[in-house]
């Protein structure tokens, strides 16, 4: 019997770079800024007239608007198409870059960042999964995906050197203004990649399920970020309305929001699932969580996500607060993660067309959590260079392989027609990572300093017992994260001797250390139940199989 010559495939012409060299720019900035605000944390508590904690919260919510209205963002990219949702949401996001650069006020650059950056951002992340699905494919995806994750690599890791930089040299609103360029730069040659089909079907925009979303996210976010203000379960402050401190049976308000919001999002899944069985357009149809691998595949990104923000918020903390560096120097430090995440970035993504995402992944979790626990090792009054060093490259190099996967697991899992709804939940999982991160490694260091601080005061024989009752009565409320200079004036302002100054600010310095290796302690845990999530990822290269549904 004959072979009928069309039914042989031709080998898949390679596509141009022009593509993925432009989304890789969208994907840089859109985590650069990020990377920078961390970095510059200690001048933009100068220049701001703010504190720690402020900044803190603008990086949380920042991330938040992402995972609260990620969803909404895929579905805009349904309605009006990938490649023009993209170009309006770079416009957005250059705007919002543009306003945080001018910011004279945390009021202002919490509008520009946090919020107008945050919703342009909502529009281009979920574009660029669906981009890069539609312009490549096989092996050449996998590689794509894997410059994807360089660039991502190369926004976290450089981000902290251009913002060290920029900081010292000049000023950390330079990074965002020269944002706003690099996006007209994009926008100017956008036209010139493929767009994504789009559907024949009418999409409809589900609001009610857009507001459930972002309400459900929104309260458990919010509240995880005000742990170290409120408490977890014991309320050591509390949310105040209208004079009244709202604390439910006498419980912080924390736990009864994460319900109230864990709640809403169970809302949130029958109403799309009624939606779903009734034939109308869902924001998110329920069943495509239902998936094996795209559900690991949004577990991995989002743990990676959380231990990489939170990673990338206690880091600069302790450089620069504790041992007192310069953004410059700081970046300086974070260079050897920034370069191993890129490098292996790459490399995980040239291997991802020959080897199982679940052997790279894998690999990557187990140097991720064996550069966490060097680095747990390193938290000491003074640096040690070579540890810290060693830290760096496991973690930055366990993190670039890890990375350099999921989203190529994430969108091979589905078919074209579901690929805009994956790539929203890729986006929601990435940046629900990333804010949990930094609030929940965040306030895990402030509830640490705060119970150290505490812990330490009761039993210290150092200082007069009025004195002690003085400190513990003050810092019952939750420890501002400051240098030890600013320690030392705050205690003097408070009229204590030389002597008791000494003393509690040797008390504050021990506890600070305790409250960074216990954030870093949770990053470890993280590590550690990433590993049966990456265990159950695809066990053969993703280029030998067929997404479900496909052709």
């Amino acid at each position: 019997m004959g072979v009928d010559a069309g039914s042989v495939a031709a080998p898949a012409p390679k596509a141009s770079m022009l593509p993925i060299a432009v989304l890789a720019a969208a994907q840089f900035i859109m985590v650069l800024d990020t990377t920078v605000m961390n970095v510059a944390i200690s001048q933009i508590v100068i220049d701001l007239d703010t504190t720690i904690t402020s900044v803190q919260a603008a990086i949380t919510l920042y991330t938040l608007v992402m995972a609260a209205f990620m969803l909404t963002g895929s579905r805009m990219g349904d309605l009006f198409g990938r490649r023009k949702i993209l170009g309006v949401g770079l416009v957005v996001y250059g705007t919002g870059s543009f306003i945080t650069a001018i910011s004279p006020n945390m009021t202002v650059l919490y509008i520009g960042w946090s919020f107008i950056e945050g919703f342009g951002a909502v529009l281009v992340i979920p574009a660029l999964a669906t981009l890069i699905v539609a312009n490549y494919s096989g092996a050449q995806r996998a590689l794509a995906y894997g410059i994807l994750a360089a660039a991502m690599g190369a926004g976290a890791g450089l981000g902290p050197l251009i913002g060290g930089f920029a900081t010292t040299e000049f000023s950390w609103r330079y990074v965002f203004a020269a944002e706003s360029v690099v996006v007209v730069l994009v926008l100017l040659v956008l036209n010139r990649i493929g767009d994504a089909p789009r559907s024949d079907h009418k999409v409809r925009m589900d609001y009610v399920g857009a507001v459930l979303s972002a309400v459900g996210l929104g309260l458990v976010v919010f509240a995880i970020l005000k742990t170290g203000e409120w408490g977890w379960v014991q309320p050591s402050g509390a949310l105040t309305i209208g004079g009244t401190e709202i604390t439910p049976f006498g419980f912080s308000v924390v736990p009864f929001m994460i319900a109230a919001g864990l709640f809403v999002i169970a809302g949130f899944l029958r109403y799309e699932s009624k939606l779903a069985a009734e034939g109308r357009d869902p924001l998110l149809d329920p069943a495509i969580l239902r998936i094996g691998p795209l559900q690991n595949g949004l577990g991995m990104m989002a743990t990676q996500q959380t231990i990489l923000a939170g990673t990338f918020f206690i880091l600069p903390v302790y450089l620069q607060v504790v041992l007192g560096l310069d953004a410059l120097e700081t970046g300086v430090r974070l260079l050897p993660l920034s370069l191993a995440l890129i490098v292996l970035s790459g490399i995980g993504g040239r291997l991802g067309g020959k080897v199982a995402p679940r052997t790279i992944v894998t690999a990557g979790v187990g140097v991720l959590l064996l550069g966490i626990i060097v680095l747990l090792a390193t938290i000491q009054p003074e640096l040690n260079g070579v540890r810290f060093t060693v830290a760096m490259l496991l973690a930055g190099g366990g993190i670039g392989l890890a990375l350099s996967q999921i989203g190529n697991v994430i969108m091979s899992s589905v078919g074209s027609d579901e690929a805009n709804a994956a790539s929203g939940l890729q986006g929601t999982a990435q940046n629900l990572g990333a804010s949990l991160g930094t609030a929940l490694i965040g306030s895990v260091l402030i509830i640490g300093l705060t119970s150290g601080v505490q812990d330490r005061l009761a039993v210290d024989t150092s200082l007069p017992k009025d004195v002690r009752e003085q400190l513990a009565e003050g810092t019952a409320g939750g420890v501002d994260i400051i240098t030890t200079a600013e320690a030392e004036q705050k205690l003097t302002d408070a009229g204590l001797s030389p002597a008791e100054v000494d003393s509690a600010t040797a008390i504050y310095e021990e506890a600070r250390l305790d409250g960074l290796r216990t954030a870093i302690f949770l990053a470890a845990i993280l590590a550690l139940l990433a590993v049966p999530v990456a265990r159950r990822l695809p066990d053969k290269p993703l280029s030998t199989q067929a997404a479900p549904g496909a052709p």
